[in-house]
């Protein structure tokens, strides 16, 4: 029987991966609370594994005294030579104690510490090995939906698909095999909670590092990625390696490469961009396919102004706006798309309000900033709007008024001459 808890020992250690020491450690220390609950915790007990028999022995120390006060702790001269003559005053002595008087409710607490024991030291494993997964791509099989998503079994342990980690519009059944990124491990009471995503931006980055291998080798870099998830995303790339084109080594041979990804995430359509340090020259390749006419860059507020062919407008803006909204994702950076038509007319608004403003001794700023972009908008403004704008007074709202009069268009000659009868009489 006791080789056969050695046996035991052995075939633990070796499936569930835990150390074969903290194993019998656990077993010791449960035999001794076993002990302990039995005959108090007054006793000077030593609990160790025999690994020549495989059996568990346990020993009660005491003290020899000449005169008993703790019989649990102490044994007198008279006594402690029975079994031992040679013994003197202050010595010690243990005393075996058999385990199988412990009792069947105290086998059955050491059995369930030591099932706890071997519990914790698995969850522990586990989480050791998981938390170095961060960014791996793991495989499991749906086992089963709870409040917060999906339950997904890994084999040893499970992990949890969360509703907001979910692609939009993605079904799942019992029993389905799914893909995601560890993007989290934690410790918590009922064991390491490992929490997989399929939206994350770095689970499409893992994806083109398992399908890519200039990717994977570092040849081609992964600059920055933007997902609108299930839909559309935005991929940055550049080579390190002059002869090698990064977005036909992220396409592959006939689209092979990318239609891999493509097909896990369920059809989102992927743009592979080429990256630029210069952000013009950046911004340009991210909003293909629309054709960019001209962009304004703004380094201090990191505002880019995009100008595109009237006809470039929409794909530029693209379907809910997600097109020019994945640009600016993916280079951190605002952008305001603007027709080339409707660019001319904001710059000659500008330089109208620079010329009204001038005049006035106050700031175009100030005057767009009170939501005035056009000389019509001031021409239109009540007086008290007018003094909305910082620096203008009673003093120079005349000035601004006459400023803004001298520059509006003229009336064209036909509306001249409908006006021409009324002056004629005096009206």
């Amino acid at each position: 029987m006791n080789l056969e808890l050695k046996k035991v020992i052995d075939q633990i250690s070796k499936d569930k991966g835990i150390d074969r020491d903290l194993l019998i450690d656990t077993l010791e220390e449960a035999i001794r609370a076993s002990v302990i609950r039995k005959y108090g915790d007054g006793l000077d007990i030593e609990v160790s594994f025999n690994e020549d028999t495989g059996a568990i022995d346990v020993f009660q120390f005491k003290i020899v005294v000449d005169k008993v006060r703790d019989p649990d702790n102490e044994i007198s001269l008279e006594e402690a030579r029975k079994h031992d003559p040679g013994v003197v005053l202050d010595d010690e002595m243990g005393f075996r104690l058999h385990i199988e008087d412990l009792g069947r409710i105290a086998a059955q607490s050491a059995k369930q510490v030591l099932i706890q024991r071997m519990r914790d030291a698995e969850q522990e494993i586990i989480y050791e090995e998981y938390k170095n997964r961060k960014n791996e791509i793991v495989s499991g099989i749906i086992q089963r939906r709870d409040r917060a998503g999906w339950i997904v079994n890994l084999g040893r342990t499970e992990a949890l698909l969360p509703k907001e980690q979910q692609i939009p519009r993605e079904h799942f059944r019992q029993g389905d095999r799914v893909e995601g990124l560890i993007i989290d491990v934690r410790k918590e009471g009922r064991g390491p909670q490992i929490i997989i995503s399929r939206a994350h931006p770095d689970y499409m980055v893992a994806l083109f590092r398992r399908e890519v291998p200039e990717v994977a080798d570092g040849t081609v870099n992964i600059m920055s990625v933007a997902r609108d998830p299930g839909l559309r995303a935005k991929v940055a790339v550049l080579s390190q390696d002059s002869n090698v084109d990064p977005v036909g080594a992220c396409v592959g041979v006939r689209g092979s490469r990318i239609h891999n990804i493509v097909q896990e995430l369920r059809g989102e359509r992927i743009d592979i961009v080429l990256w630029s340090p210069d952000i013009a020259t950046y911004a340009a390749n991210a909003l293909a396919p629309a054709r960019i006419s001209k962009i304004i860059v703004d380094d201090e507020d990191k505002t880019l102004e995009v100008v595109v062919p009237d006809d470039q407008l929409t794909p530029a803006i693209g379907k809910k706006g997600q097109n020019v909204k994945l640009a600016a994702k993916l280079l951190g950076w605002k952008i305001d798309i603007h027709s080339l038509t409707r660019f001319n007319q904001i710059y000659k608004n500008r330089q109208q309000l620079e010329q009204v403003a001038s005049a006035a001794q106050i700031s175009l700023a100030d005057i767009l900033e009170a939501g005035f972009d056009s000389l019509e908008s001031l021409a239109q403004a009540d007086p008290e709007a007018l003094l909305g704008i910082r620096g203008v007074d009673a003093e120079n709202v005349g000035i601004l008024r006459t400023a803004v009069n001298l520059l509006l268009p003229k009336a064209t000659p036909g509306h001249a001459d409908e006006r021409q009868p009324n002056e004629d009489n005096g009206q």
